[in-house]
């Protein structure tokens, strides 16, 4: 619309923060809920007041392959004050039985908020002596409960919170919290299956109208020098298409599954061409690959596969091969709280459909797994950044 012309990249990149905010705020009390579910805050308790993550899972009889994902939900509830959470170096007999890296992960503390969700059951063993020299606070759990009601009927809240009480031999391997809820459909079969109702594609294409020029006027020197590019899994093209306008010398390449390409608009005198395929067999050869906002919808394994061949794509760095990621980099630097916090919210969101916002660190992991040397991150897109991995 023209009227934006009269706001500034940042002051747009600003309101989408507050929009995005605004609308994810929903996932504090999914994570409350979460939280009160698996009785987080009584297991803490009952640990002294102060617990690791795998002792939290241990005392509250939670299945150990959900650490990564409860890590997640106790992000949100220490970004928003629920919890405390306090870094402790790790001993070498901890750290080799975790398999850390020199920490054994936070130590979680209760704040006078979770105290009052503690119901007050038998302390164990080795806290009895410690729980037993202070009063128990007066619980909120039941009145929590009730002002948590409207939350917990949604289908992601549900779908959530039954995904955490499930072990692995109750539901088929790899169903999503959002497939749990939603009859077994992943997320892009309801997509495509209601798109009246779930306008999934609509999402993405306006998020593509919105963002593409922003990175064109912010960052647009990371397409310089580029004679070809593949925006994988880059649905309809209007990424590909905005880049393309951008630079006219740039062949632009758009791959996706037969089923999406199939509704491409035809290419015929322009430099976008439409490949159909699967990102995780092979990505046509390029300069460049470019993925946005493709990473977070997957988890790492399925990460280092798709980089692998994103990868395998592209020259060495000398010649200026290189994958662009458009992501979040969860943490990146700002004066903003609610940056963070809408950061950790989304991942809450992704959670459900297997899929992770992730920081710094976590996203190294992935590229050295995959067999990439260097990247820059460039975090000018609010919420998100730019990131460049080099072979």
């Amino acid at each position: 619309m023209a009227f934006l012309g009269e706001y500034s990249s940042q002051e747009l990149l600003q309101g989408q923060l507050l929009l995005w905010h605004q609308s994810l705020s929903f996932f504090k009390p999914v994570a409350l809920a979460v939280a009160k579910d698996l009785r987080i805050a009584d297991a803490i308790h009952r640990l002294g007041g102060a617990a690791t993550l795998p002792q939290i899972i241990a005392e509250a009889g939670i299945n150990p392959c959900k650490l990564r994902a409860l890590r997640r939900v106790m992000r949100v509830l220490t970004v928003s004050g629920i919890f405390t959470a306090v870094q402790q170096p790790a001993t070498a007999t901890a750290a080799a039985a975790s398999g850390g890296g020199g920490t054994e992960g936070p130590v979680y503390k209760l704040t006078a908020a979770s105290s009052l969700l503690v119901v007050g059951e038998k302390s164990s063993t080795a806290a009895a002596a410690a729980t037993t020299k202070s009063q128990l606070p007066p619980s909120l759990s039941v009145q929590v409960q009730l002002f948590l009601d409207p939350c917990r009927g949604s289908a992601f809240s549900s779908g959530i919170r039954a995904w955490f009480r499930q072990d692995e031999h109750q539901q088929p391997a790899g169903l999503s919290p959002f497939a749990l809820a939603c009859d077994g459909q992943t997320i892009w079969e309801r997509a495509e299956r209601d798109a009246d109702v779930f306008p999934f594609d609509d999402a993405m294409a306006s998020d593509n109208a919105f963002l593409m020029p922003i990175v064109l006027k912010e960052c647009g020197d990371v397409f310089r020098g580029l004679t070809s590019l593949v925006d994988v899994a880059g649905g309809l093209g209007g990424a590909a298409s905005t880049i393309a306008a951008a630079f006219p010398d740039l062949k632009c390449t758009v791959l996706d599954l037969p089923q999406v390409i199939a509704k491409a608009p035809s290419a015929a005198g322009t430099s976008v061409q439409y490949v159909a395929g699967d990102m995780f067999q092979s990505i046509p050869p390029a300069d460049a690959v470019f993925l946005k906002w493709i990473l977070h919808d997957w988890n790492d394994d399925d990460c280092v596969k798709i980089l692998k061949n994103c990868k395998q794509a592209i020259p060495p760095r000398d010649v200026g091969g290189k994958v662009i990621i458009i992501d979040m980099v969860v943490g990146s630097e700002s004066s903003d709280n609610r940056h963070v916090e809408t950061q950790v919210l989304f991942d809450l969101l992704v959670m459900t459909i297997d899929g992770a916002e992730r920081d710094e660190q976590e996203w190294k992991k992935i590229f050295l797994e995959a067999g990439f040397e260097d990247y820059k991150i460039i975090p000018v897109l609010g919420v998100r950044s730019i990131i460049e991995l080099y072979p």
